[in-house]
């Protein structure tokens, strides 16, 4: 298995004093989109998932912090060096982007818009999306702290995504009683056409609600991943390591998987100083309450790598503790410079790669 990943990026933010919370972050996105980019050797259900793997590689853009609002009215924060930078940079380094890499599928992880300064949630929704739409590309979303923060809830906001063109986003699964959050789902990659794997998830994609703030009263900061969805994660990936190793085609191991969602796990400070990369805020804002996904994720074995937002000094990728994962990122420059190219994993060892924004 080989997986690459591509990254380029352009964020903003600033913070309030409150909970050290994100007062708003317009990605224009002059320097750091995530684009993420799998070359896997192909290859788990019986059914023929609507992605597939083509010549060998599937690739994946993923675009975190958007914080669309209003268009040019809406302006950029923490970018370097663009004076008049608003939502309309964001969807020209978004459009350069699509064109440079190509993928074949967008991955938006949270805070796609900011709802403080959307006056209408759902015009800022569609205009986010706009980009991947227009290209013909299909895509999946997740939500951030500040998506339901204008004229939708949180529920709301899932909804409408849920129900836009071209989306693989779902509310919630079917197959869940009972789950917390919204926007809890798994897509599948299938194996190329013409390939014996053709009828096998090759690759499995997982989408969690890692929320928005603590409603403990105890305790404060932001939210985290529930027992509920671990327990749905749980029951999802066994049920795919099963059918990838079982007839027709048994494969001897689990077809890898990769998850998103928007609020670092705590154990993004345990990289300490391995990773590549640029830690600008010093410290993550991860929330308060270690939930214990990093142990579920491991303990399963399926997930290769975590990618997030959220933090948008931040900008790295380490290994904590998969076949070989390549990474590197692209600059919203003239040349659309690549740098930080860093081989995540190559060989057996079970370590996960944490991808930060």
């Amino acid at each position: 298995m080989n997986i690459k990943f591509v990254i380029s990026k352009k964020k903003s933010k600033t913070k309030t004093g409150n909970m050290g919370l994100s007062k708003k972050s317009y990605l224009s996105f002059s320097l750091v989109l995530f684009s993420t980019i799998f070359v896997i050797e192909s290859v788990s259900a019986a059914t023929s998932p609507p992605l597939k793997f083509k010549n060998g590689e599937f690739k994946i853009l993923q675009v975190a912090d958007m914080h669309y609002a209003d268009g040019i009215t809406t302006p950029c924060e923490d970018v370097l060096e663009m004076k008049g930078c608003s939502d309309l940079n964001t969807t020209a380094f978004i459009n350069r982007m699509i064109k440079a890499e190509k993928p074949d599928l967008i991955v938006f992880t949270g805070d796609n818009i900011f709802g403080q300064d959307a006056t209408d949630a759902a015009k800022s929704l569609d205009a986010a999306f706009a980009q991947a739409i227009a290209a013909g590309i299909p895509w999946a979303a997740v939500l951030g702290n500040h998506d339901m923060e204008s004229t939708l809830t949180r529920e709301g906001v899932m909804k409408h995504i849920a129900g836009m063109q071209l989306t693989l986003s779902q509310l919630n699964p079917a197959s869940a009683d009972v789950i917390d959050g919204f926007g809890n789902y798994n897509l599948e990659v299938g194996g190329a056409e013409g390939s014996s794997l053709q009828n096998k998830t090759v690759l499995n994609l997982y989408f969690l609600d890692s929320g928005d703030y603590s409603t403990v009263p105890s305790i404060g900061g932001y939210g985290w991943i529930k027992a509920s969805q671990q327990f749905w994660y749980q029951k999802t990936s066994l049920m795919q390591q099963k059918a990838y190793m079982s007839k027709p085609k048994p494969q001897k191991s689990p077809a890898p998987g990769l998850a998103y969602f928007h609020i670092p796990l705590p154990e993004y400070e345990d990289l300490g100083s391995n990773f590549t990369g640029v830690k600008g805020e010093g410290l993550i804002s991860s929330p308060s309450v270690n939930s214990g996904f990093f142990t579920t994720l491991r303990d399963a074995g399926d997930v290769k790598a975590v990618f997030t937002g959220h933090d948008h000094l931040n900008d790295f990728c380490g290994e904590l503790s998969v076949n070989t994962i390549r990474t590197w990122k692209r600059l919203d420059d003239e040349n659309l410079t690549t740098i930080d190219p860093q081989v995540l994993f190559a060989g057996s060892a079970k370590k996960r790669s944490l991808r930060g924004i």
